[in-house]
């Protein structure tokens, strides 16, 4: 039988581990979607969402296909560095996690301009496996975003009145 502390132990690693994974889980995804976005099979793999949606479409009237792409995966590679700096600047992954929650609220956006989005025959609540499914993992994606700004927010609260009691000293 585990005694009631080893099993709070157990709980806390548990918990710490998923912290981590959380975050750099998130990092790393930004960081590898965003560098292929610089690859032309991505690019046009996203053609179709981003030319249906209000809020993305613009973008092929600035740049093409590729480009756009481009500007898309610089976004995503600097919210992941951002997440990512955690450590050293609470307030820095803040402003990426934010940064991460709007762009994730945007790609959640194509669920209701994207074509092909529910499964034909069945509709809601029934996504596609493509691009339907696709989709709706930016929901977990989004929630892990919230979560890291949440946490460096308290964080960098917390370690705003160290550092300026410090340069008082």
């Amino acid at each position: 039988m585990i005694a009631s502390a080893e099993r709070e132990d157990i709980g806390r690693k548990l918990e710490v581990a998923g912290e981590g994974l959380i975050r750099y889980g998130l990092v790393v995804i930004l960081l590898w979607v965003g560098l292929l976005k610089f690859t032309a099979y991505e690019a046009e793999a996203i053609q179709p969402l981003v030319e249906s949606s209000p809020l993305l479409s613009w973008g092929y009237q600035v740049a093409s296909v590729r480009g756009f792409a481009v500007v898309i995966g610089t976004v995503e590679i600097v919210l992941g560095l951002l997440i990512a700096a955690r450590r050293f600047s609470p307030k820095l992954s803040v402003i990426g996690s934010m940064g991460a929650i709007v762009m994730f609220l945007t790609t959640l956006s194509l669920t209701l301009t994207t074509p092909g989005v529910w499964q034909p025959g069945y509709g809601f609540p029934f996504p596609s496996p493509m691009p339907g499914q696709f989709l709706a993992k930016d929901l977990a994606l989004l929630a892990a975003a919230v979560w890291t700004a949440g946490e460096a927010w308290r964080a960098a609260q917390h370690v705003e009145p160290n550092v300026q009691a410090s340069a008082v000293r």
